[in-house]
């Protein structure tokens, strides 16, 4: 097949894939970040360590030492591995805005409602040759290779698929977009976008921190790696795509092997996305998360203590769904009022993740202190006090499928608002639904009423 172009005649096509191809992934990361406790209990690790150890013939004082070694690395590994998701879920939703300016500079206002991937999963991303499945799946190997096909530098070796505008790599989809901006004379609108200089966007927050073994705070994004980009002509959009492309596979285009596999202990300089080296691109960051996970893997192997996950990852399911949670229809089971309050909570947390789509492609409409009020009293407040608040809360909830038990997680699918009453006000509705099941939640109350009143349309 021949390779795929983007022309002015499709670029508002191909501007809608891109901004696709960013929402698709932050449900993803987002997922698998709730999954990792990330501040397990070390004395218990120390404790059952020493158990295994001893049981194995290794001495008291030996098994100690050793036990103490490992667990500290499994809690700052664990830690790490949640700062390095969250900080590329960060640049995702940057991503995101980006694309959403480019869009709004070129085509008009971009539409993010309803572009969340699923159900049903696994899902593929828009156009990418060849397709692998995308799950909403709890931390591991397979689900950081996942991650590693998704930002990928150099394309996948397998057998090419047919498809609509296709590409091997995002980077090579970006460049294509890129190369139809830098040699066509467009237009470019000056309707709103979400511009740098007005605190938006933030590189870090406390999700994206994590402590070594000396204890000493580490960010897992720098300052200098990208901010957003007021598109205005093909200078600034070329930069805010360019933006994209280089935090999320780097420079070098160093990715997978021949072969598909993480190459570790690779000599050459890591890839960073900012000019200081402070920060490692999103194949990157990744890929020393395999790496390590893999390297501790084999040193608790070598002590036959079995595999790390058991510690740290929670036993959350793959794929969930509102309709996992529903309650039986005999209210005589006896998990009839966990799973009414399960499918509750999970219903409101995905209202509240398709409004924070509402609320952003309501900033494209909206300009001055309307803008500014949606953003910083909406989106930010939504993602950081409530969204992640929820998807903590639901935790607290246990199910049962196919004779397994699960701990309740935030399934992440878009919600259909009614027509008749504002998406407000249908949230408070739903949160009034699922705080009466599970008064747990009952300290977000004052946030939704807090929240902007912003239409469907």
């Amino acid at each position: 097949m021949a390779d795929a172009e983007v022309t002015p005649e499709n670029l508002g096509e191909a501007l809608d894939q891109a901004i696709g191809i960013e929402i698709a992934t932050i449900p993803v990361y987002l997922y698998t970040y709730y999954s990792i406790n990330r501040v397990p209990n070390q004395d218990a690790i120390s404790g059952d360590l020493v158990q295994k150890l001893t049981a194995g013939g290794i001495p008291l004082d030996k098994a100690n030492a050793i036990a103490l070694d490992l667990s500290a690395q499994l809690m700052v590994f664990a830690n790490k591995a949640g700062a390095a998701i969250m900080s590329v879920v960060i640049e995702e939703m940057l991503h995101m805005a980006l694309s959403s300016n480019t869009h709004q500079a070129l085509v008009g206002v971009p539409q993010l409602v309803g572009k969340s991937p699923g159900p049903p999963w696994p899902v593929v991303l828009p156009g990418h040759e060849p397709e692998f499945p995308i799950n909403l799946a709890p931390f591991s190997l397979d689900q950081l290779m996942t991650f590693l096909k998704i930002e990928s530098p150099t394309p996948l070796p397998s057998q090419l698929a047919e498809g609509a505008l296709p590409y091997k790599t995002i980077g090579q989809f970006y460049d294509m977009i890129i190369e139809c901006i830098k040699t066509n004379d467009l237009t470019y609108n000056r309707g709103s976008q979400l511009e740098p200089g007005k605190h938006y966007y933030a590189q870090n927050n406390i999700d994206t921190l994590y402590y070594n073994k000396q204890h000493k705070a580490q960010y897992t994004n720098a300052d200098d790696s990208g901010d957003l980009i007021h598109v205005v002509d093909r200078d600034s959009a070329v930069a805010a795509l360019t933006l994209i492309k280089e935090q999320g596979e780097g420079n070098m285009g160093a990715g997978l092997g021949p072969d598909g596999s993480v190459i570790c202990n690779d000599p050459n300089t890591p890839d960073f996305d900012d000019p200081g080296h402070k920060e490692l691109c999103h194949f990157e960051k990744f890929a020393e998360i395999y790496c390590d996970y893999e390297a501790l893997e084999q040193q608790f192997a070598a002590y036959n203590l079995g595999g790390i996950a058991s510690y740290f990852v929670l036993n959350v399911p793959t794929n969930p769904t509102v309709a996992d949670y529903a309650a039986p229809a005999d209210p005589i089971n006896a998990h009839y009022a966990n799973r009414e309050a399960l499918s509750a909570v999970a219903t409101l947390i995905n209202a509240t993740y398709t409004y924070l789509f509402v609320m952003t492609e309501n900033c494209y409409k909206q300009s001055g202190n309307t803008q500014y009020e949606t953003f910083m009293f909406g989106i930010h407040k939504t993602m950081i006090f409530i969204l992640s608040s929820l998807c903590g809360d639901i935790q607290g909830l246990t199910f049962e499928k196919d004779g397994k038990s699960y701990i309740g997680s935030a399934p992440f699918e878009n919600y259909s608002f009614g027509l008749m009453s504002s998406p407000k006000s249908q949230l408070n509705a739903l949160f009034n639904t699922a705080v009466a099941l599970y008064p747990t939640i009952s300290y977000l109350q004052q946030r939704y009423q807090d929240l902007p009143d912003v239409p469907l349309n």
